[in-house]
């Protein structure tokens, strides 16, 4: 996985894995849930992706858009 950069200081992000049309993310109690088109949406895929790349916004935008569309929380 690759360590999320939390521009902010204050996400609850840690690191995330991009797959295909999936992106699987960990949070900061250890938690990792893996999103996919399916779950969540397409669109809201790519902007997940695009917010992990960039460093920014990825918490805010999981809790306000994509909330609990996860398509399985992972061990």
């Amino acid at each position: 996985m690759q360590r999320y950069k939390n521009l902010s200081g204050e996400s609850g992000v840690v690191a995330y894995e991009i797959g295909d049309r999936a992106i699987t993310i960990r949070f900061s109690g250890g938690d990792r849930y893996l999103y996919t088109d399916q779950s969540a949406g397409a669109d809201n895929i790519a902007e997940m992706q695009r917010l992990a790349t960039l460093g920014s916004g990825l918490s805010t935008f999981i809790s306000q858009v994509v909330k609990e569309r996860y398509a399985r929380k992972l061990d």
